[in-house]
C-alpha cells in the first residue's frame, strides 16, 4: 500500500506542453501569440460592429456579440500558459491556479455549448416562426437567455472541477499546456472510474442534452426550408444557419471526441492536440465564420467606415 505521504503533490503541477526543438520554439510561441492576438481583435471587432452599427441590431449580432464576449474569456483562459509553456518548456502552476483554470475551462466551455443552443433557438424561430419572431424573442428576452447560458454553464462545471479538486495525486506532471479535468484524473492514487461515471454524467447532460436540442431545432428548420417556393427563398434560409452549424461541427466534434469517452482510452498527446482546436483555433475561427460568409456585416463594415471617415473629414 502506498503511504499517505506519497498520495499527495509535492508542491506544484508541472505543466508538460508540447514537445518541440529549440529551433522550432521561438516560431512556434511567435505563430501562437499571432494567432492568439488576432483572435482577440476579432473578436472584440465584432462586438464593436455589433454595437456601432443599427443594421446589426437584431437577435443574431447580439447573441454572436456575446459568444464573440466569451470567446475572449475562453481562449484567455488556457493561451497564456500554452504561450509560457512554448517559451520555457515545462511550467510549473499551484494546485489553486491549476483547479481555478480547470474551472474557468470548463465554466465558459458549457457557456458555450449552452449559448449556441440559444443560438439555434433564435434561428428557429426566425425561419419557423416568423410572424411571432420579434415577440418572441424580445430584448428582454434576449438579456434573458444570454444570461441564462452564464449561469447554467458556472453551476454546472462546478461538479467537475469541486471532484477532481478533492482527489488525491501520486503524480504531478500534466501531459497537457493547461490544467484539463481528462489529464488531470490520470494523476490520481485512486481508482477515477466513479468519478468518471459522474462527470461523464455531469459534462454528458450539460453538452449531449444541448447537441440532441440543438439536432431536434435544425430538424424543424430543414423541414420548414424545404417547404418555402423557390430556391432563392431556401438559399436565403438556409445562409442565416450556414455560419453557426459551422462553428458547431467545430466545437462539438472536437469536444465530444475528449469528453465522450474515457480517459485512458486514447494515448496521452491526443487530448491537447484535440484541445486546440476547440480550444484555440475555434475562437480564433468565429469572427472569420461570422464575417467573411456574412453579406450584412460585410454592409455594416461598410456603413461604420464610412461613418468614420466623413467624421475625420469633418476635423
Amino acid at each position: 500500500m502506498m503511504d499517505h505521504a506519497n498520495r499527495t503533490w509535492t508542491k506544484n503541477f508541472i505543466l508538460a506542453g508540447f514537445t518541440t526543438t529549440a529551433t522550432l520554439r521561438p516560431l512556434a510561441f511567435l505563430a501562437t501569440l499571432c494567432i492568439y492576438l488576432l483572435t482577440l481583435a476579432g473578436n472584440l471587432f465584432i462586438i464593436i460592429l455589433v454595437q456601432a452599427d443599427s443594421g446589426l441590431s437584431t437577435p443574431m449580432y447580439f447573441f454572436i456579440s456575446i459568444l464573440s464576449f466569451l470567446e475572449l474569456w475562453y481562449v484567455s483562459t488556457t493561451v497564456p500558459t500554452l504561450l509560457h509553456t512554448l517559451l520555457h518548456g515545462h511550467s510549473p502552476i499551484s494546485p489553486a491556479a491549476c483547479f481555478i483554470q480547470l474551472y474557468a475551462f470548463q465554466s465558459l466551455g458549457m457557456t458555450e455549448c449552452y449559448l449556441l443552443g440559444v443560438m439555434a433557438l433564435d434561428r428557429y424561430l426566425a425561419i419557423c416562426r416568423p410572424l411571432h419572431y420579434h415577440a418572441l424573442m424580445s430584448r428582454q428576452v434576449q438579456l434573458w437567455l444570454a444570461g441564462a447560458t452564464w449561469v447554467a454553464g458556472f453551476l454546472a462545471a462546478i461538479v467537475p472541477a469541486s471532484l477532481a479538486a478533492t482527489l488525491p495525486f501520486c503524480l504531478k506532471e500534466v501531459a497537457h499546456y493547461f490544467c484539463d479535468l481528462a489529464s488531470l484524473m490520470r494523476l490520481s492514487c485512486v481508482d477515477t472510474g466513479w468519478h468518471a461515471r459522474v462527470y461523464g454524467t455531469v459534462i454528458g447532460a450539460a453538452t449531449g442534452c444541448n447537441f440532441v436540442f440543438i439536432l431536434g431545432l435544425y430538424g424543424s428548420i430543414l423541414k420548414a426550408v424545404l417547404k418555402l417556393p423557390s430556391a432563392a427563398s431556401r438559399a436565403k434560409a438556409l445562409s442565416t444557419c450556414s455560419s453557426h452549424m459551422t462553428v458547431i461541427a467545430l466545437f462539438y466534434g472536437s469536444a465530444f471526441t475528449v469528453y465522450a469517452s474515457s480517459p485512458g482510452s486514447r494515448p496521452e498527446g491526443a487530448d491537447k492536440l484535440i484541445a486546440l482546436v476547440y480550444a484555440f483555433l475555434t475562437p480564433f475561427l468565429n469572427p472569420i465564420i461570422y464575417t467573411l460568409r456574412n453579406k450584412e456585416v460585410r454592409e455594416a463594415v461598410k456603413r461604420v467606415t464610412d461613418r468614420i471617415r466623413n467624421i475625420l473629414k469633418g476635423l
